[in-house]
This record gives structure tokens, sequence and C-alpha cells, in this order.
């Protein structure tokens, strides 16, 4: 085992904080923008924007998995305040993405009731 991320200082170590912190302000972002759009109307640019966040999602969560799964494996995993600020925007991102799958879907049900 290499024990590449043991050393929070460490140009990896920072590479892959900094990449989950960049995929879930990513997706918050899209999914933001997904309520935007549907808000304007535009169900399928909403749809899509929800999508891609997801996919952003996706990507931090492989990379916090691949942590774990080093730890798991006996792999030494520096932990610092950097790694806590990402582990909470990765969070915080998935649960405004679900948020906003939600608000989206409320928004058609109400366009489509005032169009009756």
């Amino acid at each position: 085992m290499s024990d590449k991320y043991e050393n929070p200082t460490s140009d990896d170590y920072m590479s892959v904080v900094m990449g989950i912190i960049m995929s879930g302000g990513n997706a918050k972002g899209l999914a933001f923008q997904a309520i935007q759009q549907a808000k304007s109307g535009d169900f399928e640019a909403a749809q899509a924007s929800l999508t891609e966040a997801g996919e952003q999602l996706r990507e931090a969560h492989d990379v916090q998995t691949d942590l774990l799964t080093r730890l798991a494996q006996g792999e030494k995993i520096g932990w610092n305040l950097y790694m806590v600020h990402a582990q909470d925007h990765l969070m915080n991102a998935i649960t405004f993405k679900d948020l906003a799958v939600e608000l989206v879907d409320q928004e058609k049900r109400l366009q489509t009731l005032e169009n009756k």
C-alpha cells in the first residue's frame, strides 16, 4: 500500500479534497439551475441539469468510496479541516440535489394545474 494520502498537505491529498469540493459545488449549482429552469417552464433543461448534477455527485462519491476502501484496507488516510469541509460540501450538495428533484416535480405539477 502506498499511503499516498497519509500526509494531508501532499499534492495528491489536496487534489482529492479539491476534486470532492469542486464536484459538489458543480452539482449544487446545476441543481439550483434546474430549479430556475423549472420555474421558467423549461422542464427538459431542468431534467438535463439534474442528470448532470447526478453525474457530478457520482464522481465525488466515487472518490469518497475509493478513500473509504483504502482506509478499510489499512492504508493511512490523513484527515484535516480541508477533508471535513470537502465531506460537508459533498453531503450538502447531495441533499440540495435531492430537494431540487422534488422542487422541479412540484413546479411541473403546479404549472400543469395552472394551464388547465
